[in-house]
């Protein structure tokens, strides 16, 4: 029973909590209140939990649960594309409750099955030959191992939506690739005025020719500079995410073409809405931003997102989570240690659960 627990709320989280935004206080009502695919808590065995499992994260009040319920409820309203549970709006009640497990079932079942690389066949006993924290190189653009940054995209789509562009700034391996595609896969459906989502990297672009080719081949048009480029452009409402955006500090790019950028990203019904990611502050790259005489082209523009590890509640739960589709389990001394050493860095956290999970297999075998 408990690897099916396990692995239920490993769907909970990678699955639900990342598809619809969940806080951290609404996830861990979530994981309290569905335990499994066929458990539901009542609001007082909720906040019981609060005390029982020191939980900071669960109300310790039985209407407080329910006043949070009610709101989780409507995360889950069906979308335009009709997508939702379609019971958000009734009366909070045990049949609402079960209603919307009901609805998490098949949801689970396609999942589970989605993840049929992580299992062995015949029993469904999750395998542990496949190390779930083999270490990915760039951004993560599956949905389903995107992990923890629920609250930075909800702060950076409240600052697009205020019509103002954002700067992602962190460390290498922080995640801010990750952040920014799982930034546009959610732009479209959570901003208040729809835009086209156009994620661009620059470690694949040569220099700024090479840049309006990238730019109008994702947009779908034909190639073009300077006013014709904006006549075409004026045409459509794009989120433009620009990774490594600090190359354009390097030859073969000029201040020109950050000028351009910034005069599109202009007004509140401008072509284009800018997100870039950076490892360090914009002005730090940019050298003409020290300019006495001369406003650089992305001073006053952005609004800085610093990117930083995650906590270690985080940071245990994503260890947890990956673990949930093996037999492996981590003791929780192990855990507090590898959270740690890793000072929550998702990259170092990563590399040393790796070595700590081969140690195990090693050991079976």
């Amino acid at each position: 029973m408990t690897e099916t627990v396990n692995l239920w709320q490993s769907f909970l989280i990678l699955k639900i909590v990342t598809d619809y935004g969940l806080s951290r206080t609404h996830k861990a009502i979530l994981l309290a209140r569905f335990p499994d695919e066929n458990t539901v808590k009542s609001n007082k065995e909720v906040a019981e939990e609060a005390f029982a499992e020191e939980n900071s994260n669960l109300p310790s009040n039985p209407e407080t649960v329910q006043r949070q319920m009610c709101t989780i409820y409507k995360l889950f309203c069906p979308k335009e594309n009709g997508e939702g549970f379609l019971g958000c709006n009734d009366r909070s009640s045990p049949v609402k409750d079960a209603a919307f497990r009901d609805w998490l079932k098949p949801q689970y079942e396609k999942w589970r099955s989605s993840q049929g690389s992580a299992f062995s066949t015949g029993d469904r006993t999750p395998a542990i030959s496949c190390n779930p924290f083999i270490h990915q190189t760039g951004r993560v653009d599956d949905p389903q191992l995107f992990f923890g940054r629920e609250r930075e995209i909800r702060r950076v789509l409240e600052v697009l939506n205020s019509n103002v562009s954002v700067a992602l700034i962190g460390e290498e391996g922080i995640g801010k690739s990750s952040l920014l595609w799982a930034i546009c896969q959610q732009a479209e459906n959570l901003l208040f005025s729809p835009r086209q989502p156009i994620y661009l990297d620059l470690n694949g672009v040569r220099d700024e020719d090479d840049f309006y080719t990238a730019l109008c081949e994702e947009v779908g048009i034909h190639k073009n500079q300077g006013t014709l480029l904006t006549r075409d452009l004026k045409k459509y409402k794009l989120l433009l995410a620009i990774d490594n955006v600090g190359k354009m500090s390097c030859e073969g790019f000029t201040p020109h073409l950050r000028g351009y950028l910034r005069g599109l990203a202009e007004g509140q019904n401008s072509p284009l809405k800018l997100i870039v990611a950076a490892s360090k502050p914009l002005d730090k790259f940019f050298n003409d931003s020290q300019d006495e005489v001369n406003t650089s082209p992305f001073s006053g523009i952005f609004q800085q997102e610093n990117i930083k590890p995650w906590d270690a509640p985080i940071a245990s739960a994503f260890i947890k989570a990956r673990l949930a589709v093996t037999s492996v389990r981590f003791t929780e001394e192990e855990i507090s240690q590898l959270v740690q050493e890793s000072g929550g860095h998702p990259r170092r956290l990563m590399q040393l659960c790796s070595q700590n999970y081969a140690r195990y297999v090693e050991d079976v075998k």
